[in-house]
């Protein structure tokens, strides 16, 4: 009977560590289970989750290959009147001439650092190289000639003069007409949107609800305007290499 009494508190005590030493076993198997199961979602998360900086850039490329986008064009017509004086004789014509000017962005100057991406607000911010007023292309079918004719006329080159004269003129004033402050805005206005289409589609596409604001390099900027408070596409993909 003494001995009994002398094992069971010995036998009791053998089972209080492996108990324990089981359960630690136990949690340090199911802590390790956690961040294995944690690194494997994350890596689908970061495999699946689309990437904005990786579609901006690819729509960046895209943009590029064009070379030189066209959003814009407009007609406009010159109406000019040369005067040729000579021998006391004075002759004039005036000349209609039509023209057609294509707005142009030169997408080949556009690079990583001009698009920015801000995951804060979610905007993508893209600056352009300014529009260029392409031309124009006249239209010498639609020109129309008048003049009064005279001797000078028939006994002198006055009328190739006042026809090389109109011509040049005629050139010059639809370059003029094509360069207005509102045309400008015109053509921005719908390269603009060309723009943000071009990079808004795939974000969209990729389940990315973004805004793609676009602005011109020489285009004035309010004072207020955060611009430069994101990260451009050259700092975001050069610090991933």
């Amino acid at each position: 009977m003494a001995n009994d009494s002398v094992t069971e508190p010995v036998r009791k005590s053998g089972v209080a560590p492996f108990l324990a030493k089981a359960v630690g076993i136990v949690l340090i198997l199911v802590l390790a289970g956690l961040l294995v199961l944690w690194g494997v979602q994350r890596y689908v998360s970061d495999r699946l989750t689309p990437d904005p900086t990786t579609i901006a850039s690819a729509s960046l490329e895209g943009l590029r290959e064009q070379n030189r986008l066209s959003a814009f064009a407009a007609r406009y017509v010159a109406v000019v009147t040369s005067k040729q004086s000579q021998l006391g004789f004075t002759t004039e014509k005036t000349l209609i001439m039509p023209g057609m000017v294509r707005y142009e962005v030169d997408m080949a100057k556009l690079t990583q650092s001009d698009v920015a991406w801000d995951g804060t607000s979610k905007t993508l911010s893209v600056r352009l190289p300014a529009v260029e007023a392409d031309g124009p292309q006249i239209d010498l079918n639609a020109i129309r000639e008048y003049g009064s004719g005279g001797p000078l006329t028939v006994f002198t080159d006055a009328e190739k003069r006042l026809d090389a004269a109109n011509r040049r003129a005629g050139q010059i004033e639809l370059i003029r007409q094509a360069r207005e402050p509102a045309m400008i805005k015109l053509a921005r206005d719908a390269t603009r949107r060309a723009v943000e289409r071009s990079f808004a589609m795939p974000l969209r596409a990729a389940g990315i609800d973004a805004t793609v604001a676009v602005r011109f390099a020489d285009e004035p900027t309010a004072n207020t305007e955060r611009w430069d408070t994101s990260r451009s596409l050259q700092d975001v993909l050069g610090n991933r290499r």
